[in-house]
């Protein structure tokens, strides 16, 4: 697998989504988390690296393709005339510093514009009803080959000045020479590769790789002598770093009134005219592009000027050297070098990806949780400009749906609420536990005594009635024993509160279930007013447990809801059973008077309860939520005041118990 000329340093990247921002060929993926450059789908135009805050994004580095030529062959340097943003006041000592690298020759990359630049006028004169487009910019031919394959025919078939110039030096200087563009563009990475001019450039270095380049050889520009460039010197060609360079090459001009010539710089108005163009909504003749605002604000250029400062040192070094050889030479030069083959081909290469449907569309949306126009927030925080264009994104593969900042904060929100709550449960568990154990040891002491308790009573109570027939001493005694039922009562709620009792599993029919539970409650007069429903929302009905104890637990749900209402007129209550992935819902309603807010979390604690004295022992609730919780099921309750309450208990259809608990 080949390395794409601009790749992702993961550990660096930070989730920002600026690269997908700004990348116009939609040429970045993430991938858990990772915005990963899709190598076919770049265009290398470089906006990327200029935009990551973190240095996650790398290009690939021909230093050391650079040192191996220098130690093993004639190496000839030709420099980019932007040169002068990125070494300001510096432009003779560059020269020399290159020479000191061990550079055979160093030579204006400029000459090459101005070799292009006839050749570019005969192309335009012999070409009618089309609009061509300038093609020097490769981040430009390669946005066009890949998402505009309509309007590729549209591109000039000239070669760049960096081709021209490394063509001119091969043949002048011999095949084997090897040429090393120097320059502020990363595009020029996959141009110097590119099958149909791979017989010019042997390897390009960005201004920030020589300056790399510099400092690993301790060589210091300040410390070193001025020098000029080898010939040929170039004329107008050094304007080409400029917004209309090419124009001024040719001696054409792109006036404001001038119909026949475009001059576009910038990515966004970029965009905007090649889809005039691929639109056939532009009549002009030629439309000379560049992707920067300029070479000089090329993404390697590596300079802390502005944009204004960097085209100031590069007009005024144009006009410090722009009469300084002899022009004579230089068209000799030109006339000689006439049968260069200056021209190029370009074909499509299309990255196209299918539009989705509009269903795709809406179901994509909904995922992120915007069902209507007004969930489409538009924030951006994505990298995408506005949720829609997010969710093609997604369906083409190119993003994720964790990308959503409002959707992830719902995400973190939902989490939180969920942890909080399984945190109470776990707090209220671990109550329950220590409880369970204090109870489980306090019941067996206690059995023993009330089990002597009620037998010596029963024989007392039988010995009196016999022998003296007391009735009052008989009633006395009764009182005793019903009082140590009682307590055995509690002392046998309190075992199974423990859990100290098995589940003997078996399957139960829940509907039944609670058929006969109804059947229980209804005989209870002081329940004969309260209507109870059933609403049934599955047929399915049947899981495995032990019925004897989830009748238990259900009972005691059902009967606190027949007391809640026992104030109203209006008396209802409702059970209803649903499924929910593999899980039988059961929901208690009822419209009594509610549970306070402060209750809420009490109300499975042991002994806590709100009834009035010898009403109640606090322990039915928290049998049921033992119970519930021993079937590894989960209840949950939701209260209002005056309005009522609802248990939401949900239980397995199967326990994956191998034997009995």
């Amino acid at each position: 697998m080949s390395l794409g000329i601009v790749t992702t340093i993961g550990q660096k990247c930070k989730r920002c989504y600026s690269c997908i921002r700004e990348c116009p060929a939609r040429a970045i993926r993430v991938i858990n988390g990772q915005a990963v450059v899709i190598e076919e789908r770049c265009i290398t135009c470089g906006y990327c690296v200029k935009v990551c805050s973190q240095n996650a994004k790398q290009v690939l580095n021909d230093k050391d393709i650079v040192n191996s030529y220098l130690l093993n062959h004639k190496t000839y340097a030709i420099i980019a005339p932007s040169f002068p943003a990125s070494f300001p006041n510096l432009e003779g000592k560059l020269i020399s510093a290159l020479r000191k690298l061990g550079f055979h020759y160093v030579g204006e990359a400029a000459f090459g514009a101005d070799l292009i630049s006839n050749y570019y006028i005969k192309y335009l004169e012999k070409t009618d009803n089309k609009t061509i487009i300038s093609s020097p910019c490769p981040a430009i031919y390669n946005w066009i080959e890949k998402y505009f394959v309509d309007i590729v025919d549209n591109l000039a078939k000239v070669v760049s000045p960096m081709i021209a110039m490394g063509r001119y030096l091969k043949k002048n200087f011999g095949s084997d020479i090897k040429v090393v563009f120097i320059g502020p563009c990363i595009a020029k990475k996959s141009e110097y590769r590119d099958e149909n001019v791979s017989d010019s450039i042997d390897a390009v270095l960005t201004f920030k790789e020589l300056k790399e380049l510099f400092t690993e050889k301790n060589i210091k520009l300040d410390e070193l002598d001025n020098s000029y460039f080898d010939p040929p010197y170039a004329y107008m060609g050094k304007a080409y770093p400029l917004t209309g360079g090419l124009l001024k090459t040719t001696n054409r001009h792109g006036d404001i009134l001038e119909k026949e010539i475009i001059i576009v710089e910038g990515k966004d108005r970029v965009a905007e005219i090649l889809q005039e163009i691929a639109d056939k909504k532009i009549q002009s003749k030629f439309v000379d592009i560049l992707f920067c605002e300029g070479c000089i604000n090329g993404p390697a250029i590596d300079s802390s000027l502005n944009y204004y400062s960097k085209r100031e040192k590069v007009i005024s070094y144009i006009e410090e050297n722009i009469n300084t050889f002899d022009k004579r030479i230089w068209k000799s030069t030109l006339y000689n070098n006439r049968d260069l083959d200056l021209s190029r081909k370009f074909k499509p290469r299309n990255q196209r990806r299918p539009e989705p449907s509009e269903e795709q569309i809406i179901s994509i949306l909904a995922k992120t949780n915007k069902h209507s126009k007004s969930d489409e927030l538009n924030c951006g925080a994505c990298g995408y400009p506005t949720c829609r264009e997010y969710a093609i994104a997604i369906a083409k593969g190119l993003a994720e749906e964790d990308m959503c900042l409002p959707y992830l904060i719902d995400k973190l929100e939902m989490a939180n609420k969920e942890i909080r709550e399984t945190q109470e449960q776990l707090a209220n568990a671990e109550k329950l536990a220590s409880i369970g154990q204090l109870a489980a040891g306090v019941a067996h002491e206690i059995n023993n005594p009330l089990g002597s308790i009620m037998i010596y009573a029963s024989l007392l109570k039988k010995k009196l009635e016999k022998a003296f027939n007391d009735q009052q001493s008989s009633e006395d005694l009764k009182l005793i024993i019903d009082e140590a039922n009682r307590c055995k009562n509690i002392v046998s709620n309190l075992l199974n509160f423990a859990r100290q009792g098995k589940l003997r599993l078996s399957k139960v029919n829940i509907r039944e279930l609670i058929g006969d539970i109804i059947k229980l409650v209804r005989v209870k007069p002081e329940f004969s007013n309260v209507f109870i429903s059933e609403n049934y929302e599955t047929e399915e009905s049947i899981i495995e447990g032990d019925a004897d104890q989830l009748k238990q637990a259900l009972l005691n749900i059902i009967i606190n809801a027949c007391e809640a209402v026992e104030t109203k007129d209006d008396k209802q209550v409702i059970i209803n059973i649903s499924k929910n992935d593999e899980k039988l819902i059961i929901k208690i309603s009822d419209n009594g008077i509610g549970i306070p807010p402060e209750n809420l979390s009490k109300i499975f604690t042991p002994f806590f309860t709100t009834k009035k004295i010898g009403k109640g022992t606090g322990l039915g609730l928290a049998i049921t939520y033992g119970i519930i919780k021993m079937h590894r099921g989960d209840i949950k309750v939701q209260s209002e005041l005056s309005k009522g309450t609802t248990f939401i208990i949900s239980l397995p259809l199967t326990q994956n118990y191998s034997t009995e608990n």
